[in-house]
């Protein structure tokens, strides 16, 4: 016999509606009780039967996912983790890679394929404070990232400021103190570079240290090429520095090449950390520090939101904006950790939740 919602029910000790809920990914259940529902369905191998319940709320199970560019590492660990938890809550996600073009985000938004799917998770990169108005859409939509804030929609996003002055402070307290940026855009505002930038900036006040601005290196996509071309502009200028921080790993392991390539010790002569934490950081030579931007809880928490929105009756609940907890993981190459060594998290920021505004019903 094909195990049922009423025998999860009996196994976990809840309703059936809780365990409806879980399954659809409604986000006020407690822990500890989604805990147990999610063990119950493990043990009895419960499957969501996604033909009666697509034909019962007239909904296709599918769920788009758009992001600028899957040869990221950290955009491709997000959408895997994305797919997982929609998966444990039958849901099928669609991946759409808008490549950094402004006209393909717009038509991400414009809904002229969202009847394919029933919500929308959207990092845009493109889109900015001017475009707030492409964000009301009569579809169920979470945003994640930076580039755009004060969108009416959940919002799902990190602590840039706060963990990049975390990781410039983390160097600065090893005793460095000519420390580089690599990965800036000149004339961002709102962005990750332009928020990771501020943190810089305000860590090396706080620390005491000036601003260079010939310690600051500019780059355009985010990728191992640019991290290793502007650490090599910055190596040829013949400016002095210990320390470097990049705004991501791709540009971090493009830097840790060229200073290797340079017969430049690391960490002995140049301290190196990255963001994003992604799998490549525990496996380069030395191992990569890097900032935990809560990347998992960020995609967990936006397939919450989506499906809570797909699924929600009666009154809207207000907008949210959600801020993941951070974390500075410290690992050989700013000699946290020695080699074969345990990661060392050296410090964590709180993320926040704020209700933002009421929600206009979806259609309306």
């Amino acid at each position: 016999m094909a195990v049922t919602m009423h025998d999860v029910a009996q196994r976990a000790g809840v309703s059936i509606k809780t365990v409806s809920n879980v399954v659809n990914g409604y986000p006020y259940i407690r822990a500890e009780t989604r805990q147990r529902v999610e063990l119950a369905i493990d043990d009895l191998g419960y499957r969501v039967n996604m033909s009666a319940r697509n034909l019962r709320t007239r909904r296709t199970g599918l769920i788009t996912l758009a992001v600028p560019e899957l040869s990221l590492p950290y955009f491709a660990e997000l959408a895997d983790t994305i797919i997982s938890a929609a998966d444990a809550a039958g849901w099928t996600v669609l991946i759409e890679q808008t490549s950094a073009s402004r006209q393909r985000e717009i038509e991400v938004l414009s809904g002229r394929r969202q009847h394919l799917t029933d919500g929308l998770i959207f990092s845009p990169l493109i889109l900015g404070p001017d475009d707030l108005d492409l964000f009301s859409v009569d579809f169920p939509l979470v945003v994640l990232g930076e580039s755009v804030f004060g969108a009416p929609a959940d919002h799902v996003t990190m602590n840039n400021v706060a963990a990049a002055k975390a990781a410039t402070l983390h160097l600065a307290s090893l005793g460095r103190r000519r420390i580089a940026l690599i990965g800036a855009h000149e004339g961002e505002v709102t962005g990750s570079a332009a928020l990771r930038t501020t943190g810089y900036r305000e860590a090396l006040a706080e620390a005491g240290l000036p601003y260079d601005p010939a310690l600051v290196g500019p780059a355009g996509l985010w990728h191992r090429s640019t991290g290793a071309e502007a650490m090599r502009r910055m190596l040829d200028s013949g400016v002095e520095l210990d320390a470097v921080f990049a705004l991501n790993d791709a540009l971090a392991l493009g830097a840790l090449h060229v200073l290797h390539a340079h017969r430049i010790d690391v960490p002995r002569d140049v301290a190196l950390i990255g963001f994003d934490d992604i799998d490549d950081s525990k496996y380069s030579v030395p191992t990569l520090s890097s900032v935990d931007p809560g990347r998992d809880q960020i995609a967990h928490t936006a397939v919450r939101l989506l499906l809570a929105r797909i699924g929600a009756t009666g009154d809207p609940e207000p907008f949210r904006r959600i801020v993941a907890d951070s974390r500075i993981v410290g690992r050989e190459s700013t000699g946290d950790a020695a080699a074969g060594a345990a990661d060392l998290v050296v410090g964590v920021q709180e993320g926040v939740t704020e209700l933002v505004a009421p929600a206009p019903a979806v259609g309306a």
